[in-house]
């Protein structure tokens, strides 16, 4: 009777295996385990405070699916695939045909798919830390401030060796992602509170991969980036990003420049091309999860979790040179904060004083900026008067009807960072042709992790082959790039057919600046325009898309 007690743990193992191995057992128990899961998922919502989204029941609002409509044959989508929500012109007609990837993903489903744990994982944990090599240039700005250029060397040894064991490796001389021998160039903005995330070094590894040359953009005071002005980066400033954007292209004039923000980082980017207009550099820009209404995203509340997540790093920035900016700027009153908007509003709005922007903050002596850099600067040499006024210059889309590159925007409807999807700003994308929305379901803020490994849907094919990464806005990105690249270049070729380009697209074409040199122009200084969201008649619609050319046209 001992021997048989003694044994007994050991038989009831081998009975629970063995039953495991019949195909309804096996079902039973994963979806107890899976039940078991959720519930307890759902009381460490309730004790963090952080929203619950079951994405099995969720229900797409009226709004977001009348908007969603397949431009192809002009019904409304049904599919479990994104809404793409734009103006039905021919450039959307070509991605939706040749850009597979963005049209069918296979987004996960809980656990995997819950948007908090999506959302932690992409901004906090990831396996793409110690895989990239940098090498760093400090870039000097007319005021003399300093931004920092990460450029990519590569993938470390083993990985690479390891990545080419599993990846057939193309030749020709060719990258993969453009149609030259010239490696095009992407350039990568991480959030606004700066710092590379493991979501955005996934997107940097594939696109190495892909034949790009990346580098990614430091603001002013982050990332290791010193501070050597008493001048921050307001959320919507692109004059920073311009200068950048200027050098990168010097530094390689033949290759197409693209750029992807991530998260809040699109405040800066909508901006520059909105500023910037039809002299961007820019061949195509893509934001992961964007900050459209940048007032809206500051007012509305965060779960606390990220509020606290977020307020950290931006006051352990602040911290890092508070002695330093403490006589120009209310640090004290910033550090003391609890919420974002009061955080910014106690940095970039003044009403009592009006310190200037140009204080050195490595002197002891501060002296002011020079006359032709506060030219320069305009109004925003001058602390906002207050809130309104604030965003009346750094607002994302304030400029939005001068943007002359195409934009596509991926964005999740369970998004824990972000307005609700129902504040969208729906509008622009239905009548600005450059603008494109890819609405999803679920993937939480810069997620959107796939259900599984396998096949991976690439320029509308199917393949089988193992990707590094499972995610699925990095793959549909980079294939857009190629898509629109493509696009445009048959453009320029129907156009050296059929006749030659207006005079005013003599020097230079909508898939780059190669070659050419943009005519100056001045930065206004004038009260920038919030956004004319406005929905064109429809019987103007056809008569629109008949007329309208993909060729720059110079707006200012």
């Amino acid at each position: 009777m001992e021997l048989v007690l003694c044994f007994l743990p050991s038989l009831l193992l081998l009975l629970l295996s063995l039953a495991l191995r019949w195909p309804r057992v096996h079902v039973w128990t994963r979806l107890a385990v899976r039940a078991a899961g959720w519930r307890l998922w759902v009381i460490i919502c309730l004790i963090l405070d952080l929203p619950l989204n079951n994405n099995a029941t969720t229900t797409r609002t009226t709004e977001t699916r009348s908007a969603g409509t397949d431009i192809l044959s002009g019904s409304s989508q049904t599919s479990d695939g994104p809404r793409l929500i734009c103006k039905p012109t021919a450039l959307a007609k070509y991605v939706l045909r040749h850009c597979g990837s963005l049209t069918r993903p296979r987004l996960a489903s809980w656990p995997r798919g819950d948007p908090h744990i999506q959302t932690l994982s992409s901004l906090l944990f990831g396996p793409h830390g110690d895989l990239l090599q940098f090498t760093r240039d400090h870039l000097l700005l007319k005021d003399g401030g300093i931004v920092a250029l990460d450029w990519a060397l590569g993938i470390r040894p083993a990985e690479k060796r390891r990545w080419e064991g599993r990846k057939e490796i193309q030749v020709g001389g060719k990258a993969m992602g453009c149609f030259t021998t010239t490696p095009p160039v992407l350039l990568l903005i991480p959030q606004y509170w700066g710092g590379t995330t493991p979501h955005l070094k996934g997107l940097c590894q594939q696109a190495i991969h892909q034949g790009f040359n990346v580098v990614l953009f430091h603001p002013r005071g982050t990332a290791g980036c010193p501070l050597t002005t008493a001048r921050l980066t307001e959320f919507g400033d692109p004059s920073d990003l311009e200068q950048a954007v200027a050098y990168i292209h010097g530094r390689h004039p033949t290759s197409a420049l693209f750029a992807v923000s991530e998260g809040s980082g699109s405040g800066i980017l909508l901006s520059y091309l909105g500023e910037s207009g039809s002299s961007s550099y820019l061949t195509a820009a893509a934001a992961i999860s964007p900050v459209l209404l940048g007032q809206q995203w500051f007012e509305t509340a965060m779960p606390p979790v990220y509020r606290w997540g977020v307020s950290f790093q931006r006051k352990m920035q602040l911290r890092r040179y508070a002695s330093s900016l403490r006589g120009v700027l209310n640090v004290d009153q910033a550090l003391s904060c609890s919420s974002l908007r009061d955080f910014e509003e106690s940095l970039f709005c003044s009403s009592t004083k009006r310190p200037s922007p140009g204080l050195r903050s490595g002197s002891s002596s501060l002296q002011s900026l020079p006359p032709s850099v506060a030219w320069a600067l305009g109004e925003r040499a001058y602390p906002a008067q207050d809130w309104e006024g604030y965003w009346e210059r750094n607002e994302p889309l304030r400029d939005a009807d001068e943007v002359a590159v195409p934009v596509l925007c991926i964005r999740s409807c369970d998004d824990p960072l972000l307005p609700p999807a129902s504040s969208l700003p729906l509008p622009l994308f239905q009548s600005n042709p450059y603008f494109m929305l890819a609405l999803t379901d679920r993937g939480g803020h810069c997620g959107f992790t796939l259900e599984g490994r396998g096949e991976v849907a690439e320029g509308g094919r199917t393949g089988n082959e193992e990707v590094e990464q499972d995610c699925w806005s990095h793959t549909a990105i980079l294939d857009y790039f190629r898509v629109v690249a493509d696009f445009l270049k048959r453009e320029e070729r129907e156009n050296a057919t059929f006749g030659s380009p207006p005079e005013d697209f003599s020097q230079t074409g909508l898939w780059g600046r190669a070659g050419s040199v943009a005519p100056p122009r001045r930065r206004r200084n004038a009260v920038m325009r919030r956004p004319r969201l406005l929905v064109p008649e429809e019987s103007s619609v056809e008569a629109e898309e008949e007329n309208f050319t993909w060729k720059r046209s110079y707006t200012r």
